[in-house]
């Protein structure tokens, strides 16, 4: 079967009705299996954010990990730096090694181990089942999205639909998952927490072990097999990249300097260099054209606009967790709610405020689009750290104060990540040719590596100075990119306007008329 047959596998599918409404019609049982999977993939993810941290400083005596508040609060920043990083590489394993629907199965099984490692109630387990997790995550996710395109195949606006509809599924995951997670985590054992999303991935993987005949040999076997000497080369190459930080960690573990500190800070750096170097290589490629080289300077702008709005994000995971934990009022009528569970108000929101979102959001900023929708959703976020910083000043005299604090600095998070995301993912399209997409998109995973990266150093500044200024130097920070974007509006968009028509394109086009 064909890629295009794949799009038409089914007898019904996602259509738009000549009015625009969505009509969903008998689903293509292909799509059910991928939506499934995504959205049981993504409970695991949801769940580990919600407890990782809590997790890490909790203490020994309560079966956590005993770190200190700045090595916990920097091991989910750090954590998701690795994985992001990881992704353009796992995507490449779906192109030229497995194939795309085979990777998704090892990516499966590869987090499934992580989560039994991370169920062990051991040092050991704990340092191989995050890499394992990060590594799992990395090979799932590209490869899920290069299938739910290549089974569509060119029918754009059912791709559009079918899209919307698992990021309506991953919103009900992250709502699910700190709910189960977090009171188990918190109320009974961190590692019981860890062993429920294994089986949830684990149910995952059988599903996409058995549901292979729906997809009609598509993603069984690489697009582009490498050779045999491509092969070779990579195997040698593997070996180098897997050898070497091996090296490095035994030897810092002979040398006794082997830490958590440690781990997080080679993580860190790895994050800062690996974007960076992406970028020089894609920018220096010979296939780019002036005008494209021109558009993706601009869009360095948008790369790095976007690096700092996930770096504030990913606090919710971190800091704002630990603040929750420690300086919130978690009493409801009598029930004290775990702390995590503050976690479900960003998908709430998100699930709520899409449907209106997505009707307001594409008539701000007309043909400067980029720039003013960078700079209301920056605005937001750095807002939200300014809320937070007063926040910080209540809690200052000991008592707890109201979680509506916690709850509007989500809802600014869920408001700027809903606009971002969709306009950084649309203006991605349009900045290189067609046959660069996947890599100018894969480089938007790397720079959101890249605040994983930042966030895992920056959040140590809350240790060394006081909160209210933390939160009120990052919220000025972001507000004011936000401001600079929206002043440059008008440079970005003729930075990244397409390439004039060649006079002879034009002649001849004239002359055939």
């Amino acid at each position: 079967m064909s890629a295009g047959d794949g799009g038409r596998a089914g007898a019904g599918g996602v259509e738009f009705a000549g009015d625009g409404r969505l009509v969903l019609r008998r689903m293509p049982n292909w799509y059910l299996t991928l939506f499934f999977s995504d959205a049981l993939e993504r409970f695991g993810f949801y769940g580990l954010q919600a407890i990782l941290v809590l997790y890490a400083a909790a203490p020994r005596a309560r079966g956590g990990l005993g770190l200190d508040i700045a090595d916990a609060a920097s091991l989910f920043g750090a954590w998701i730096g690795f994985m992001f990083m990881l992704s353009l590489v796992g995507g490449w394993v779906g192109d030229r090694l497995l194939g795309n629907r085979r990777a998704l199965l090892a990516g499966c099984l590869t987090s499934v181990a992580g989560y039994l490692c991370l169920a062990v109630p051991a040092d050991w387990a704990t340092a191989a089942g995050l890499p394992l997790l990060g590594i799992g995550g990395a090979v799932y996710k590209p490869n899920h999205q290069a299938m739910i395109n290549i089974m569509f195949g060119d029918r754009s606006r059912a791709r559009e639909a079918g899209i919307s509809l698992m990021y309506v599924a991953t919103q009900v995951s992250a709502l699910l998952a700190p709910l189960v997670t977090g009171y188990l985590g918190e109320r009974v054992s961190w590692h019981l927490a860890f062993l429920v999303p294994a089986v949830v991935l684990l149910a995952t993987s059988v599903q996409l072990a058995v549901t292979a005949p729906q997809f009609g040999g598509v993603g069984d076997r690489p697009v582009n097999p490498l050779t045999p000497a491509e092969r070779a080369a990579a195997a040698r190459r593997t070996v180098y990249c897997v050898a070497v930080p091996a090296a490095v960690l035994v030897a810092a573990g002979l040398l006794g300097v082997l830490s958590a500190t440690l781990a997080i800070g080679l993580t860190g750096v790895l994050s800062v260099v690996v974007p960076v170097a992406g970028y020089a290589l894609l920018y220096r490629n010979p296939e780019l054209g002036p005008d494209d080289r021109r558009r993706l300077r601009t869009f360095l702008a948008v790369y790095l606009g976007a690096t700092l709005f996930w770096m504030i994000i990913a606090h919710a995971a971190s800091l704002l967790n630990l603040f929750a934990r420690d300086h919130v009022d978690l009493d409801v009528a009598g029930f004290v709610i775990p702390a995590s569970w503050l976690q479900v108000a960003t998908p709430v929101f998100i699930l709520v405020l899409a449907p209106v979102i997505a009707l307001v959001v594409p008539r701000i900023g007309g043909r400067d689009n980029v720039g003013v929708k960078f700079a209301l959703s920056l605005g937001l976020v750095g807002g939200g750290f300014l809320i937070m910083s007063l926040a910080t000043v209540v809690a200052a005299g000991g008592g707890r104060i109201s979680p509506v604090w916690l709850i509007v600095v989500y809802l600014t998070h869920a408001c700027g990540e809903v606009i971002i995301a969709a306009v950084t993912i649309s203006a991605a399209a349009d900045v290189l040719p067609k046959g660069f997409l996947g890599r100018t998109l894969g480089m938007l995973w790397l720079f959101a590596g890249l605040g994983g990266g930042l966030g895992s150093g920056v959040v140590r500044l809350s240790q060394v100075m006081p909160e209210p200024l933390y939160y009120l130097t990052l919220g000025s920070v972001a507000a004011l990119c936000g401001l600079g974007f929206g002043l440059c509006r008008r440079m970005i968009s003729r930075g990244l306007a397409p390439s004039p028509p060649r006079p002879d394109r034009v002649e001849q086009g004239r002359a055939a008329r």
